[in-house]
């Protein structure tokens, strides 16, 4: 019998995904139309356009290049959540992960001149601690890891403003501008800004999160350790009878998946696009996108990748639409729709299966009765 192409996992989550997206920007448009339809359909082309919506190609080059910048961070968070996940785990922690890397970064980079490299490691030092505290209580006091992980999200908020204030400017909420205070801790760009009508912003920080994703594919599906890692998030019990130390994996995956969340945060920040603002009071929101972006992209690093351009994409375009006929927080609602369908990924896959399943299930009953037809 010749093999039906939908049930190819990578087909399916390209289905699922651009089905999803095409339901969000559909009830994105009807919200706009309920709030005011005179300008629905403009405002849902600006938010799909960003870039686009200059007129000069310069322009549009600049402003692809900040949202490549946006989007490294948050392939970031998407890869860490996708890793934890692969293993049976979910790690809602990430932001908290992400939080405790911009504390770090930031703090080595104004209050010990660090230069860039070990900033970014130092990041990765911080998400990976917070992730072994959610590890060792998942494997020793089988605390799920989706309490802890939001019982720390906000501990680590709170610990990031207070570590921050003390490198932040006199006159205002935001920390220093690091490319002032030590140009040495910014990441380098090595010429990609020149790309992008030399945005200053633009850096290695994005070849490198493009790395990363590829590396954690190859752990993943080609390594001794990923097949492990997998194994036991597939079936705990299972994995320690075969000789697996499962609480050694659990404790690793989380480890590793907050070290990715931590090296997204220093990503961002060592660009000097953004400052932190230490009176925030919410969790930064990259660590939660991450997780739609994880699902969108199929739970694939490779998947990964465009999914997080594309939800970074409609977020910055978001900004574009007309304030005199939509308050400014539309932009956000929407973007926020797009993304929450983004998440049914999973579900969508399932849809696609039952209905093959159905599907084929009635071709061989119709085939047996044939059969038996032909024999009559």
């Amino acid at each position: 019998m010749k093999k039906n192409i939908l049930k190819n996992d990578g087909v399916q989550s390209l289905i699922a995904s651009l089905v999803c997206i095409v339901l969000g920007v559909l009830i994105g448009y009807i919200v706009l139309l309920f709030i005011n339809a005179d300008g629905a359909g403009e405002a849902i082309k600006t938010i799909l356009q960003n870039f686009l919506t200059y007129k000069k190609p310069s322009s549009q080059l600049k402003y692809l290049g900040n949202t490549l910048v946006k989007t490294a961070p948050l392939l970031m968070c998407s890869l860490s959540i996708l890793f934890a996940y692969k293993v049976g785990l979910f790690n809602i922690g990430a932001a908290g992960q992400y939080c405790a890397g911009i504390a770090l970064s930031i703090y080595a980079a104004l209050a010990w001149g660090w230069s860039w490299l070990p900033c970014m490691l130092l990041a990765m030092v911080g998400g990976a601690l917070l992730g072994a505290i959610s590890g060792l209580l998942k494997s020793y006091r089988n605390v799920n890891e989706v309490i802890s992980g939001i019982m720390l999200n906000w501990i680590t908020l709170y610990a990031t403003n207070m570590l921050l204030t003390n490198v932040k400017e006199s006159a205002s909420p935001y920390t220093i501008v690091i490319a002032h205070e030590n140009p040495g801790a910014i990441i380098p760009s090595l010429g990609l800004g020149a790309l992008f009508n030399n945005n200053k912003y633009v850096t290695i920080a994005i070849p490198l999160s493009i790395i990363v994703a590829i590396i954690v594919m190859v752990v993943l599906d080609k390594t001794k350790f990923g097949y492990e890692l997998k194994a036991t998030g597939n079936n705990k019990n299972a994995a320690k009878y075969c000789g697996m130390a499962e609480k050694r994996n659990i404790i690793l995956t989380l480890v590793i998946s907050g070290a990715i969340a931590g090296l997204g945060a220093s990503m961002l920040y060592l660009t000097g696009y953004e400052q932190w603002e230490c009176s925030t009071s919410s969790v930064p929101g990259m660590g939660f996108n991450g997780i739609a972006a994880a699902f969108l992209g199929g739970l694939n690093p490779i998947g990964s990748i465009l999914s997080s351009f594309f939800i970074q994409h409609i977020t910055a375009g978001g900004a574009y639409v007309d304030k005199s006929l939509y308050c400014a927080q539309i932009s956000d609602l929407i973007a926020a729709i797009i993304i929450y369908l983004c998440g049914f990924v999973l579900f969508m896959k399932q849809v696609m299966n039952r209905n093959i399943a159905k599907h084929e299930e009635k071709a061989e009953r119709l085939a047996s009765e044939i059969e038996k037809g032909g024999e009559k």
